[in-house]
């Protein structure tokens, strides 16, 4: 198929005012309408609306917490046991839950999603299209990531059932103690490989699950809304040479400066939520803004279900009123998101190779009330 006379906006270089996109399931030509080469492929005429690559969120819970249910459809927090590293959001999350239509029709085609912040180690996080009936059919990597929870989540929890952990020190204690397991069970696996009279390990689920995030494979993340459990995060990752990035990072932009010398990676938000809880108290929309200018990488995200998954264009939005720049707050639920996550090879900007994942916009779609004319994910029109 091929869309024409498109105002595109690929992320990964300058805007074309005018132009062509040629694609299937991946997008296999774009380029100015001058340069566009003959084809029979049937056309879409855009008419200078705009096209962006399909919007990304990059922490949300979609799936987890089912829409309109309670305990029922809550799948996100197993709050038995604070150090859970083997559970795998793949497990939990329900396609046929009606937010991942709402995600689509929005323009939002890729989404991270997993565990909640309940426990200090919560479980494996996975990167996903929004379009689909069956989770293995969507999953573009699985796992993505390890989720850690710092903070007040896990204190509250677990003081409630009287155990460990009720302190922030406590909270670090048992991630480290659990990296610190995982490092010598991945030792004692490669001197079996090495020795051959070296038993292998008996078998761990829990530091099995962690071995892709202890050989650098796949990063952690960090739910940490006050500076000292973003350091923490930070001394954490340090201390057992990990690949990280801080979900949340609320009062981060007050320490802008030191976060952006660390090169720490932040998901910010969710925005458009009262201050609900004390560590939140920094919130401010103009967080993003602030970051960005310093130097720290960012993309904006909706922490769905806290924030309906749909609203992530408008989250970018309000970040622009605070003073991250129009672009800037494109960029930061698209490239962004999908660089910071590893999954740029496939989504986050419209190049050639990379998923036909496209929004197309009459207006700004950034401001309130703005709706996609048409949504395509994966090649397949599904707005």
């Amino acid at each position: 198929m091929r869309i024409i006379n498109a105002k595109l906006f690929p992320m990964s270089g300058p805007v074309l005012e005018r132009g062509y996109i040629d694609f299937d399931k991946k997008i296999t030509g774009i380029g100015e309408m001058a340069d566009m080469p003959f084809s029979d492929d049937p056309v879409l005429d855009a008419c200078g609306a705009s096209v962006y690559p399909g919007f990304i969120d990059a922490h949300t819970h979609l799936g987890m917490w089912e829409d309109a249910l309670g305990f029922e459809g809550d799948d996100g927090n197993e709050d038995t046991d604070p150090v859970t590293p083997q559970l795998r959001g793949i497990d939990a999350v329900n396609p046929t839950d009606k937010c991942f239509t709402e995600a689509l029709e929005a323009g939002v085609t890729t989404v991270l999603t997993g565990p909640g912040s309940a426990n200090p180690v919560a479980g494996q996080i996975l990167a996903m299209k929004t379009m689909g009936r069956r989770v293995d059919d969507m999953v573009l990597c699985a796992p993505a990531a390890i989720k850690f929870a710092l903070g007040e989540n896990p204190k509250t929890v677990y003081h409630g059932k009287s155990q460990a952990p009720v302190t922030r020190m406590a909270t670090a204690a048992l991630i480290r103690e659990m990296l610190a397991k995982a490092q010598k069970y991945r030792a004692a696996i490669v001197r079996a490989q090495c020795d051959e009279d070296a038993e292998e390990p008996e078998f761990d689920a829990k530091c099995d699950a962690l071995l892709p995030l202890i050989e650098g494979k796949i990063p952690a993340h960090f739910h940490a809304h006050r500076n000292d459990d973003i350091f923490t995060a930070i001394r954490i990752a340090k201390e057992f040479g990990l690949r990280y990035i801080i979900v949340h990072g609320t009062e981060g932009y007050t320490a802008a400066d030191l976060l952006a010398a660390e090169g720490a990676p932040i998901l910010c938000g969710p925005l458009l939520v009262d201050r609900g809880k004390p560590e939140m108290a920094a919130l401010t929309p103009a967080a993003p803004g602030i970051l960005q200018k310093a130097g720290v990488p960012i993309a904006i995200v909706t922490d769905h279900s806290v924030v309906p998954i749909q609203y992530l264009p408008l989250c970018a939005g309000l970040a622009a009123a605070e003073g991250l720049e129009r672009m800037e707050a494109l960029k930061a639920i698209t490239i962004y998101p999908a660089r910071i996550c590893g999954i740029d090879r496939c989504v986050g900007s419209l190049e050639a190779g990379k998923d036909a994942d496209m929004v197309l916009f009459d207006g700004d779609p950034l401001s309130l009330g703005a709706k996609p004319r048409a949504v395509f994910c994966n090649g397949k029109r599904v707005k």
